[in-house]
């Protein structure tokens, strides 16, 4: 096993590094996903996202997620880089890198990581919009926050 396969950052992440980490003599094909901010989000202007993460449950959910893509592809080499922190627009908030012998299998991989990520892993964004800001809940934005931040959630 690869050591920082997976990591939960507070600077910018190196997409190069990240190819790295899955590099092998025998990939045929390497996929990354790299999740930016947006300007726009519903009609709504954000300027900025900030993301907070409970960081040792989140690298323990980016394991069962590798896990869980080996069930599938066991040929498949994965790592993962969130960053929390306040991030601009067109900062780099998430990095996915697949590698595995051949591309379709790659681009499945990748799809199902940042897919599971949405649904398990224990990261929350604030947007920050022109006018005003709000805990947007999971990842999937089921799970409001109506009192603040994740903590307070009852």
């Amino acid at each position: 096993m690869q050591e920082n396969k997976f990591e939960i950052v507070d600077q910018p992440i190196d997409v190069e590094a990240m190819r790295a980490k899955v590099m092998d003599r025998n990939a045929g094909a390497v996929t990354l996903f790299i999740g930016t901010v947006r300007e726009m989000t519903k009609g709504k202007k954000t300027l900025s996202l900030q993301y907070e993460a409970y960081a040792p449950m989140a690298i323990k959910m980016f394991e069962q997620i590798e896990h869980e893509i080996l069930e599938q592809w066991p040929d498949v080499r994965l790592a993962i880089s969130h960053r929390v922190g306040l991030l601009a627009i067109s900062d780099i908030a998430v990095v996915i890198a697949v590698s595995s012998p051949h591309r379709k299998v790659a681009y499945e991989a990748n799809e199902f990581a940042i897919e599971r990520i949405k649904q398990i892993v224990p990261i929350w964004k604030k947007e920050h919009w022109e006018d005003g800001t709000a805990w947007i809940g999971d990842q999937l934005e089921n799970v409001p926050y109506p009192n603040g931040r994740p903590e307070e959630a009852e």
